[in-house]
């Protein structure tokens, strides 16, 4: 889907999340949430445990040669008093969650943020702390090529596309969506938040499945929005 040079990706202080054997729930978008890079290659399991069924293959990099990451939304320990962290996995089917052995992955890096893109408005709306900071009018799939629906999260952040002539824009997100089509495509047919050179086709069904934001609103979104942050697509 997307290609570029990337950019380097800051860490923020990492989050004191206690342990204990009980599953902790870490996930409430728009107001404190948890990611984590990749720090070892490593499988994901069904359950917390190596023993069971292997759901995924997580690797260094992403396909965009950004940093993998993945977002947290519990925490359980095994017997043995192993850490083991339930993640959102980029793959398909979309909607695969998976347990990680909690030593495989970096300390937890919290978020506030939450991006909510409604398909049937055409819009675009960042939470931070509990409030909506942002909104944008926006271009979602064609209906041969719809956007998927689901819960994802910010995989990366690309820049360097030049000027406004880019069909991506100045900044572009990639998520962990993929399309529902165009399995086929390179890099697996993910989905991404990105600028345009077409900025009089917006807001409207427009795209092979991406999202597409006047590249005001998607530099505005780039000041606001880390890696790792939630998306809802509805």
């Amino acid at each position: 889907m997307l290609y570029a040079v990337p950019v380097a990706v800051a860490l923020v202080a990492a989050a004191a999340v206690p342990a204990h054997a009980a599953t902790q729930k870490l996930f409430r978008p728009g107001k404190e949430s948890y990611f984590a890079f990749v720090d070892k290659a490593v499988a994901a399991h069904a359950e917390p445990k190596a023993a069971s069924r292997t759901v995924a293959q997580l690797k260094l990099r992403t396909p965009d040669k950004t940093d993998e990451l993945v977002l947290v939304v519990a925490r359980t320990e095994d017997k043995a008093g192993n850490g083991w962290l339930q993640v959102s996995l980029p793959v398909r089917p979309n909607g695969t969650k998976g347990w990680v052995p909690e030593e495989a992955l970096s300390s937890l890096q919290p978020l506030d943020t939450w991006l909510k893109i409604d398909t049937t408005a055409l819009t675009a709306t960042l939470i931070k702390g509990g409030k909506a900071v942002f909104r944008a009018r926006v271009g979602v799939g064609q209906p041969q090529w719809k956007t998927p629906k689901g819960d994802f999260y910010v995989r990366s952040k690309l820049t360097g596309y030049g000027s406004a002539g880019s069909m991506y824009g100045p900044v572009a997100f990639g998520t962990s969506a993929t399309s529902d089509t165009l399995t086929d495509w390179p890099g697996g047919g993910y989905v991404g938040v990105h600028g345009t050179n077409e900025p009089g086709i917006l807001p409207g069904r427009v795209s092979h499945g991406c999202v597409r934001l006047k590249n005001a609103d998607i530099l505005k979104l780039a000041r606001l929005m880390p890696v790792g942050t939630p998306v809802t697509i509805r």
